[in-house]
């Protein structure tokens, strides 16, 4: 970590250790906003790390902040704070003004132009559409994605992810309050959730490595701790190994992404192949080190675990990623394939 990064490392963890608590969790997953824990995430600034100084942002790059991306999901953070900082993104992208208050993203297809920019069809499985004060729907556009801030929209069918957060789908935008061009790729959208969910995935495996080394420190059987039987030491090395392995992955696609947001596909879906097969992987090992305690509600674990099998699939799953690196093997010729993946 640079200096900039640690400084937001530091912050963040301690605003997450001293403010959000299992009480915040449990009430937030029963439908009560979190205000007191979204204000100090605003006064710090953290919504807008990826936006242009020249409006009102912090101006820093997709490395830096992977720091908030990974915390949110270290302290499984019941806010969209980071589908906040991606939807700020893409505004800042398309050269719009970005408003205060929780914001969210998706893919979309659009029609119209200018002020008569309408949803073509409902965006699907919208991440906090009914919380948030505007959507940012991304609809490919010849060469690149149109960008619409969408405000007082209509929702069907509000639902709840594995994870308990609030989902939606849009079924129309009471108004279009800008729209703006971006020079991104086509499924921008996707790339660009999917970099956010391989960073969440990746501070969730690391609390849940911790929370399955503390316990088997603490739980004893056969007048010895069980961190002391061969097969569980083996079982968290290899939890260990998936939880660095995602990190430096998500790392490596957030440094492609800060160089250029257009050629870093390859190291998005790497990125999060790599992240859906840990996040199953990481929390079976995590269970399995837990015992029967893992499995109740009044346990902890539940809430790391339950966002690894949420954000596995979202924003497309391992077979999907896995796809786009097929495809675009075959794309470049098998002769090609060792000198791209050596070059990255």
């Amino acid at each position: 970590m640079n200096e900039f990064q640690t400084i937001l490392s530091d912050t963040a963890n301690r605003l997450f250790t001293d403010n959000l608590t299992k009480d915040t969790r449990i009430a937030a997953e029963d439908g009560t906003w979190p205000q007191a824990l979204w204000q100090a995430v605003e006064e710090n600034g953290f919504c807008r790390i990826l936006v242009s100084e020249a409006r009102g942002g912090a101006g820093a790059s997709w490395s830096d902040a992977m720091v908030l991306l990974k915390a949110c999901g270290l302290h499984a953070v019941p806010l969209p704070l980071a589908e906040t900082i991606v939807a700020a993104w893409f505004l800042d992208q398309a050269g719009l003004d970005v408003p205060d208050g929780p914001l969210t993203f998706g893919p979309a297809e659009l029609k119209g132009e200018g002020a008569d920019t309408r949803l073509a069809d409902p965006m699907r499985k919208v991440p906090y559409a009914a919380e948030a004060a505007h959507v940012v729907a991304i609809a490919p556009a010849g060469d690149g994605v149109t960008v619409a801030l969408l405000s007082d929209v209509t929702i069907a069918e509000p639902a709840a992810s594995i994870a308990r957060d609030p989902v939606a789908d849009v079924t129309a935008a009471g108004a279009v309050t800008a729209t703006g061009k971006a020079a991104l790729p086509q499924d921008a959208a996707m790339q660009a959730g999917a970099l956010m969910r391989a960073a969440g995935i990746a501070g969730a495996l690391q609390a849940a490595l911790a929370q399955a080394m503390q316990y088997a420190g603490e739980r004893v059987q056969f007048g010895r701790p069980i961190s002391k039987f061969q097969a569980i030491q083996h079982q968290l090395a290899e939890m260990a190994t998936h939880a660095a392995s995602v990190g430096v992955a998500a790392d490596v696609a957030a440094r492609a992404m800060s160089a250029d947001p257009t050629d870093a596909a390859f190291e998005i879906a790497a990125a999060k192949l790599r992240a859906a097969d840990a996040a199953q992987l990481g929390a079976s090992i995590a269970h399995q080190t837990h015992g029967a305690i893992g499995f109740t509600y009044e346990h902890g674990l539940h809430f790391w675990t339950r966002r690894l099998w949420s954000w596995g699939p979202e924003f497309g799953g391992a077979s999907h990623w896995a796809r786009v690196l097929g495809r675009q093997a075959i794309a470049d010729g098998g002769k090609a394939l060792w000198a791209s993946v050596t070059a990255r």
